[in-house]
């Protein structure tokens, strides 16, 4: 491959990063000052490896803590409807198992808020794959129907649910 090949390969495969909350790699592992989450070998983790060595120096706040402290969430799930209103805490039960479930394996992927608003419930999230998945659990398990928005020029996603009766 010659030098020309290698440039397009690398303009390829290595899209522009839109998530201002992105952390570069950095080498060694670290530790998050806020919640005790393990950086290492460039993923974000609750399981400390046994032989990982992590000196003070290396603290830092991960990207979750990050957005929860800006109130900056990744995804946002907005649920309405009037089969929401009868049935508002088996969904809430619903999302924070999910959530408990996903959080377990990504250590970056948190509910910042559960808030109510007129007639809606908003979830918003530190992570889009979260927000993706709760709004795949919510028709799962209640039906309705849900619209995905994905942002072209910042990261993020919208989610959108609603059944009525």
């Amino acid at each position: 491959m010659d030098k020309y090949q290698q440039s397009q390969k690398n303009k390829l495969f290595k899209p522009a990063i839109h998530d201002p909350y992105y952390v570069q790699r950095i080498e060694g592992s670290a530790i998050c000052s806020q919640c005790g989450a393990v950086y290492q070998a460039g993923n974000w983790t609750w399981k400390r490896p046994e032989n990982t060595v992590i000196h003070d120096a290396q603290t830092m706040t991960c990207p979750a803590c990050r957005r929860t402290e800006d109130n900056m969430p990744a995804g946002t799930l907005r649920l309405s409807g009037g089969f929401l209103l009868k049935h508002r805490d088996e969904i809430i039960h619903l999302i924070e198992n999910t959530e408990k479930k996903e959080k377990a394996d990504h250590a970056l992927e948190r509910i910042i808020n559960l808030s109510d608003a007129t007639d809606e419930l908003i979830v918003t999230t530190t992570g889009i794959h979260l927000a993706n998945r709760l709004g795949h659990a919510v028709v799962a398990a209640f039906k309705g129907h849900s619209d995905y928005q994905y942002s072209d020029d910042e990261y993020g996603v919208s989610v959108n649910w609603t059944r009525d009766e």
